[in-house]
């Protein structure tokens, strides 16, 4: 069964057993943690994740570079730090961490447009952090969850082909393809096409609506995709990652997961 998880909020407690409790009320199935969280307050973390039975279902950012970094010293730095994180996931049980190539560090859409490194060379360094990665996955039984992003976030990978074709280059068995709507509604020609032509690799999905903030406030198809994962049987986690629009914003949250689990039942997930 799909597990529907929340990355954090501003309204939701800082105390993390509190914090916790109040995901499941919005009716949310667990927590897509930062790394910042297993970095800096994992004792404090595996304590509330025991004490409410609420899990960490995966990990998203919090960490120093990116494994595409254009500065060596960061790209290591983004490993070492992700390495911290994997182990600690593993203990957790949570299912790995999202990892873009980068994000924010360079467009082609925008000045300048032409890269400091060329396709093949950020293709090589891609490779290589991930083939570091996932001797820790093997290792701690977690997976490196590879999200594309739109093209003005990023100029490596943008789309479900492009991070696949590395996947299935580097023959990475723990490294998997993270599929984000907002994204996706960008750069696919058609979510759902694209989720059942990478039906081996979908790993992990982030949901966002068309203007990145909450589901059901935007245009986005979520049926339609979600028929996808249908097709291809997906069963793991879907997370929210949005920003959320307007006044009684916790009102507005909790709306948009009854939203989005009505669409899970017109799609049959």
């Amino acid at each position: 069964m799909i597990k529907l998880a929340t990355q954090n909020k501003p309204f939701f407690s800082d105390v993390l057993e509190e914090k916790l409790i109040q995901i499941k009320e919005f009716g949310f199935d667990g927590l897509e943690a930062d790394g910042d969280l297993l970095l800096e307050r994992f004792d404090e973390l595996k304590t509330a994740v025991k004490d409410t039975g609420i899990p960490v279902t995966s990990v998203c950012g919090g960490y120093r570079g990116w494994i595409g970094d254009f500065k060596e010293e960061e790209r290591k730095h983004a490993i070492q730090d992700i390495t911290i994180i994997l182990e600690r996931a593993g203990e957790l049980g949570a299912a790995g961490i999202v990892v873009p190539a980068a994000w924010g560090m360079f467009s082609l859409r925008l000045p300048p447009m032409t890269p400091p490194r060329s396709a093949e060379e950020d293709r090589k360094v891609l490779l290589d952090s991930l083939r570091q990665l996932e001797y820790v996955c093997e290792r701690t039984g977690t997976r490196i969850l590879l999200e594309p992003l739109n093209r003005y976030e990023d100029h490596m990978l943008n789309t479900l082909d492009a991070a696949g074709s590395l996947i299935l280059e580097g023959g990475l068995r723990h490294v998997q393809i993270m599929a984000d709507f907002f994204h996706m509604n960008i750069e696919e020609q058609d979510i759902k096409k694209s989720l059942i032509k990478w039906k081996d690799l979908v790993g992990h999905v982030h949901i966002a609506d068309s203007h990145r903030f909450q589901p059901g406030d935007g245009h986005t198809d979520f049926v339609h995709g979600f028929e996808g994962l249908k097709e291809i049987g997906f069963d793991k986690t879907m997370a929210f990652e949005c920003r959320v629009l307007g006044e009684n914003q916790e009102g507005l949250y909790k709306d948009s997961v009854a939203y989005i689990r009505g669409c899970m039942e017109k799609a049959g997930l």
